[in-house]
């Protein structure tokens, strides 16, 4: 057996999946909530055992590990006899800017590192290095590896990454576009040509990862050429509670209109209350939306039909900036389970050859071809799994060391 324990951390939560290395099975996985709020819980799904739910304070991130290594251990929900089984912890890292291309063993210079762009991961670094310390601390002697979400994009071009603002900003402040969701668009980059039985090389793929946040990337010969997000997952799509592209003169206008004192709080307005939520009304959930178009909600169909129009945007300039497309690719929550978000992102767009069969479009949360027999475009459902990836990564890089 060739444990990697995959440990995402966030500043109230704490996912987790032990995987098998053998043959990539996953043997348990689950999540802890409400970290440092009272009445913390840990939900652990062994593989064939019963669920196990413990219910009591986690105030801080130490105690939620602690949990998760004994639930680990345990005789009865445990998957393994002694934490020693376990080779390696791999971790979710939001931002690892220009520094950081690939996946690193954590040592000091990379604490240092993830540190160092906590000003542009400010929610998200922080709890990431909390799960990287508190491992280190509680399983002495086991190596660790952080997997960077913006590694994947660092392949785009300048033209590609800079913003039409004094060039000061970029090097004195690294102010660009980073990109996010990486971990997950490399895994389609990698997968789609699998299935496909065709090399990366040559190929030219959009990967569309859609969910509470969302985010496209344009694939060239394995390597991204450009992505929506920016310096931080704010930029591109509308999402869940995401606004997305929007006029920056806008957010003046805003904090005058909503009275909002400072920057930081008009963040929070296009971060939290803004996307699907703020259009709607209603939810963030696309289920809830569809619910509310079908019952003739005009907010909740006018909130799906901009998502889905500026997903053809973005689909429809990154063939433009490709020069043609061979493969759509569909992943996330809501790109891999919503069989009308896929149909109506890309109707309109048969004039390239992209054609949708209603009947295989008819599928969810499996890999599938989507595409009619006569489109001269491949369009995929490929669920995403990130887990995978970053234990993918953190196996190699371990096994190196050896």
């Amino acid at each position: 057996m060739e444990y990697v324990l995959v440990i995402n951390a966030g500043s109230s939560s704490l996912k987790y999946q032990i995987i098998d290395m053998t043959d990539e099975s996953v043997k348990a996985k689950g999540i802890v909530e409400r970290i440092g709020i009272k009445d913390s819980i840990l939900t652990h799904k062994p593989t064939g055992k019963d669920k196990f739910v413990l219910q009591q304070d986690m105030p801080t991130h130490g105690e939620a590990i602690d949990a998760v290594l004994a639930a680990l251990v345990d005789p009865v929900h445990g998957v393994i006899s002694d934490m020693k089984e376990i080779k390696a912890v791999g971790h979710r890292v939001l931002h690892g800017g220009e520094k950081f291309t690939k996946s690193q063993k954590v040592t000091d210079e990379v604490i240092e590192g993830i540190k160092e762009y906590i000003p542009l991961g400010p929610l998200h670094n922080p709890a990431n290095l909390k799960g990287i310390e508190t491992c280190m601390e509680k399983m002495p002697g086991i190596p660790n590896v952080a997997v960077f979400d913006t590694a994947f994009h660092q392949t785009m071009p300048d033209y590609a990454f800079l913003y039409a603002i004094p060039m000061e900003a970029y090097e004195k402040y690294q102010i660009r576009k980073y990109g996010f969701h990486g971990t997950s668009h490399r895994y389609i980059s990698k997968r789609v040509p699998q299935i496909l039985g065709k090399p990366a090389e040559g190929m030219k793929l959009i990967s569309c990862h859609l969910g509470n946040g969302s985010s496209i990337a344009a694939v060239k010969d394995g390597k991204c050429i450009d992505t929506t997000m920016g310096l931080t997952p704010l930029e591109g799509l509308a999402m869940g509670t995401r606004s997305g592209d929007i006029d920056p003169s806008v957010i003046p206008y805003l904090m005058d209109k909503f009275n909002l004192k400072t920057a930081d709080e008009a963040v929070t307005f296009l971060n939290k209350k803004s996307g699907m939520i703020g259009l709607s009304g209603v939810s963030s959930d696309f289920r809830d939306l569809e619910k509310g178009a079908e019952e003739g909600d005009q907010r909740c169909i006018t909130a799906r039909a901009l998502f889905n129009y500026r997903v053809k945007k973005y689909i429809g300039s990154y063939i433009a900036a490709m020069g043609g497309v061979d493969v759509i690719a569909f992943a996330g929550g809501v790109g891999e389970n919503d069989s009308l978000v896929r149909r109506d992102c890309l109707k309109g767009l048969e004039f390239l050859g992209i054609k949708v069969d209603d009947e295989l479009n008819n599928t969810r949360g499996k890999e599938a071809i989507i595409s009619a027999p006569d489109s001269k475009v491949t369009v995929m459902v490929v669920p995403t799994n990130e887990e995978l990836m970053i234990a993918r990564d953190t196996y190699n890089i371990v096994k190196k060391l050896k």
